[in-house]
């Protein structure tokens, strides 16, 4: 046997390395090798090279041993969960439309872009978690819902006030957008309310391939709403469609339906200008509950979790035809 073939043979015992790795060179005791890490987040990028190159240091005759790492590189696409106005859901659909989507199959990461009011962590349990960073690039925090996420809040104290100017928020969530996201393709981004300065920066910087946009059903949120899908249109990013949250109640005690907030507006309004309603989302307590404890329902088999399951399924079938 060669020595080629015998570091080939080598590398053959390492189950992590198929369709990685070249055929090895070797020449005056040194083994060198191009390792593909595509799609490896940086834990099991340096685990399996160090299992290579373990492998072939034991091949009698290797003295040392190069290994180069390649990957290519992911193209991953942005989803911008937006609303004109605080206060309407938006951050609980995030989280839950993330999950849900993983459970579709999709390769899924959360960012919490509300800069000055993150919620994310709350919702995902991953408070107090601290990310790291590797060769200049922030490593997104793991979820127990096979979920990466980054947030300003795993950056900061909590209760601490993010007094940033436009700039320096615009900065923090390139750094976040921009980290090693790893396999994920799809990334949800929980916007923070309004037109200004945040959703301008990732608009001109990282533009999403499309918005997913958030209201109830009152008059009010309705104004805000048509202004959020106005600057979308003006940036040239697709609209997905329109999803009404807290539409409905049913009281836990007498069953009675009642609307506290109106009923039907954002589908009206969505077909007034044209865009897909995506669906409604009850305003339960049992979403608001689990959410506060940071298990979203859409985690679960739960009926709360079915709005979110078929919000998800649209989503899921317009990434396909886009």
């Amino acid at each position: 046997m060669t020595d080629v073939q015998k570091l080939v043979t080598a590398l053959a015992a390492i189950p992590a390395t198929k369709d990685r790795a070249g055929p090895p060179r070797f020449a005056n005791g040194r083994a060198s090798l191009i390792l593909d890490v595509t799609g490896l987040d940086v834990a099991a990028r340096d685990r399996l090279k160090a299992e290579v190159e373990a492998a072939l240091a034991a091949v009698v005759g290797v003295e040392t041993v190069r290994i180069a790492l390649t990957s290519e590189r992911t193209g991953r696409r942005l989803i911008a969960v937006a609303s004109g106005k605080g206060g309407v859901g938006k951050s609980t659909l995030s989280a839950n439309l993330a999950i849900a989507l993983a459970r579709l199959g999709h390769k899924v990461g959360l960012i919490d872009a509300d800069i000055y009011g993150p919620s994310q962590p709350r919702l995902m349990a991953t408070e107090g978690a601290k990310p790291t960073a590797t060769a200049g690039k922030l490593e997104p925090v793991p979820t127990r819902f096979g979920i990466p996420m980054l947030s300003i809040g795993h950056l900061v104290e909590p209760g601490q006030a993010v007094a940033w100017r436009g700039p320096m928020a615009g900065n923090a969530l390139g750094q976040i957008i921009d980290a090693e996201w790893g396999a994920a393709e799809v990334l949800i981004v929980d916007l923070p309310p309004g037109t200004g300065d945040v959703q301008l920066s990732m608009i001109s910087k990282h533009k999403p391939v499309g918005a997913v946009i958030v209201s109830t059903p009152q008059d009010l949120a309705l104004i805000d709403a048509t202004r959020a899908i106005d600057l979308f249109n003006q940036s040239g990013v697709a609209l997905i469609g329109m999803v009404e949250n807290m539409s409905g109640y049913q009281c836990p005690h007498c069953g009675e339906l009642s609307d506290p907030f109106g009923a039907g507006g954002a589908q009206a309004a969505a077909k007034t200008m044209g865009l897909a309603f995506l669906g409604r989302i009850p305003l339960d307590i049992a979403i608001r509950t689990a959410s506060d404890a940071g298990d979203p329902p859409a985690a679960g088999n739960s009926p709360q979790a079915q709005a979110f399951v078929d919000i998800a399924v649209k989503v899921a079938d317009w990434l396909k035809d886009h």
